[in-house]
């Protein structure tokens, strides 16, 4: 079975090798272009008041984040937030040409993406109460890909950082 598999896997590596999925950085720019849309059209949403109430819940219950509503109102915290969401992205896109901002923009994604991460365990009723974890319920699903984000920015950072590193 191995040779048969061998035999007829091989042609297609093969070309799968000397394709532009592994000859060229495709990958690296397509993560990066998602990233920046990610933080537009995120970032747009900030600067209008049922984002600014949809947020509520998300920034009450956040250990890293709460703080925000002390400091600013409800809409202040959002517009902030905004205003972080489109700076990382235009320094991840200025990343495309120069790599030391593509580096603040991913360290800024990365502390964004941590920051939500670590509401996950925080917010009431994330779980279903009858099936329990990892059944989950509410806004937890939602906040669920900022795992995956978490994970981009971090690849993103390091991208750059070795790019850097070798010029």
């Amino acid at each position: 079975m191995n040779a048969l598999m061998d035999t007829t896997l091989n042609p297609f590596v093969g070309k799968l090798r000397r394709s532009i999925l592994l000859t060229s950085d495709l990958d690296y720019h397509a993560i990066r272009v998602s990233m920046v849309i990610i933080f537009l059209l995120f970032g747009y949403q900030k600067w209008w008041a049922y984002e600014a109430e949809r947020l509520v819940p998300f920034i009450s219950n956040g250990p890293l984040i709460s703080w925000l509503y002390v400091v600013f109102s409800h809409q202040g915290a959002s517009w902030l937030l905004g205003v972080s969401e489109w700076t990382f992205g235009a320094l991840l896109l200025a990343g495309f040409w120069d790599k030391r901002l593509g580096i603040l923009g991913a360290l800024g994604s990365t502390a964004t993406f941590v920051g939500t991460v670590t509401i996950i365990p925080f917010m009431p009723d994330g779980w279903d109460p009858a099936a329990g974890f990892p059944a989950m319920t509410g806004n937890v699903p939602f906040l669920m890909k900022d795992t995956v984000l978490l994970a981009v920015s971090l690849y993103l950072l390091k991208q750059d950082l070795v790019r850097v590193a070798e010029q």
